[in-house]
């Protein structure tokens, strides 16, 4: 992904919602203008989440998702709508299809109630309002959260995509991966390996974010391997402020760097970025209390080809294994599965989160903490098993306070 290109987990999630055949496919087309999403008038036409990030007027840069209807049936209906409840993780903004012809149904209603359950601000858009049987009439206008539109002639497409638009939340504050810890000139070196399991020609994102933020702040950002980190080092004429490190190589990178350099990972960064650090820190302390037969769900939050050295399947359960000196048995998720049951695990050691949205993350967060199953991720974790959680957490004073 160039750097230009703004990462989906960083634009605005825009989900439709409704049941079969309210017109929700045909009104999400309407609205990018595009033929997003396969329009029928068999019911269930839509089987799977269909997600795409464009940039849309007026709003920027944004993914919108169309989704199953939430009243399919039988082993398979229900299966589509799990899938369908799930997209409401990382929905920041729900647009809810209604039917003109048949009005807010009970489905519908239960709908909304999930909406203010998971706190998303949404729209109720009352399609097919040109239908001469429309129970919906001009008359009923706009309203704060009420549209009546047509998918099929176009009218109010405008108007839905501007009350869109204004429910888009500017955070509070700004939000930063790491450049608020610089200041100008400031020299930052990044330590990202490169091994089987890089991508072939660039780099991670979560990397790429991190030397963006870094520029933004004015500071200057210096890749090195770890195998050059030392050569890196001390072939600079000052000190840098900070070393930033891929959590696998922690281990190297703290050894290699003098103790009066800061030194954290691009994991612990996300963790702050996106997640909550303090939180991830208290469950990595939970490493240390597993026992024989404990399951620890390790989850990441993208899908890749799993290759022979993978971090999360194979280097984290041998390194867990090997700190505890227990026989773990470990569970494996990635991508948007996230288990709605936890009860059955000890610890959950979740990756830094750089493909979820804030709101997936905060939501995976909230509901481990709420089932009373400690959550940490893959950073702290290794710094914990390396005995430098303590020399990772020192650009975070604040946290410190809580080992």
């Amino acid at each position: 992904m160039p750097l230009s290109t703004t990462p989906s987990p960083e634009r605005t999630h825009i989900g439709f919602f409704g049941l079969r055949n309210a017109g929700k496919s045909s009104l999400v087309n309407a609205v990018t203008g595009q033929e997003l999403a396969l329009v029928s008038e068999i019911k269930g036409t839509t089987t799977d989440p269909v997600k795409k990030a464009m940039e849309l007027l007026p709003l920027g840069p944004v993914v919108i998702i169309d989704t199953p209807g939430m009243d399919d049936e039988g082993p398979l209906g229900e299966m589509r709508v799990k899938k369908a409840r799930q997209v409401l993780n990382y929905t920041d903004i729900a647009v809810l299809t209604v039917d003109a012809c048949k009005g807010l149904q009970d489905a519908d209603r239960r709908l909304i109630s999930l909406f203010h359950e998971k706190n998303i601000p949404y729209i109720i858009a009352y399609n097919k309002s040109d239908l001469p049987e429309s129970k919906m009439t001009r008359e009923h206008g706009k309203t704060q959260n009420t549209i009546c539109v047509s998918a099929e002639t176009k009218e109010n497409i405008h108007e839905l995509k501007e009350m869109i638009a204004c429910l888009v939340r500017e955070p509070e504050n700004q939000k930063h991966i790491v450049a608020d810890l610089l200041e100008t000139n400031d020299i930052v070196v990044l330590v990202t390996p490169i091994d089987s399991s890089a991508p072939k020609g660039r780099l991670i994102l979560p990397q790429q974010q991190t030397i963006r933020d870094i520029l933004d702040a004015g500071a200057i950002a210096i890749v090195s391997r770890e195998s050059e980190l030392q050569r890196t080092l001390s072939s600079l004429n000052r000190k840098p402020k900070l070393v930033i490190t891929d959590s696998q190589v922690f281990g190297q990178v703290s050894r290699d760097t003098p103790a009066d350099i800061l030194l954290t990972s691009f994991s612990i960064l996300f963790a702050r970025y996106k997640g909550n650090l303090s939180l991830a820190v208290e469950g990595a302390a939970h490493l240390g209390r597993l026992q024989d037969g404990d399951t620890v769900l390790i989850s990441e939050g993208c899908t890749h080809h799993q290759q022979c050295g993978d971090i999360g399947t194979v280097k984290l359960p041998a390194w867990i294994r090997n700190y505890t000196g227990k026989e773990i048995n470990f569970a494996f998720t990635s991508g948007t599965e996230f288990p709605e049951t936890l009860s059955e695990y000890a610890l959950i050691i979740h990756c830094g989160g750089c493909m979820l949205n804030e709101k997936e993350m905060q939501y995976r967060l909230r509901h481990a903490a709420g089932c009373g199953v400690p959550i940490t991720n893959y950073g702290i974790a290794i710094a914990q098993m390396n005995g430098i959680l303590e020399r990772s957490l020192e650009p975070f004073p604040e946290i410190l306070e809580i080992l």
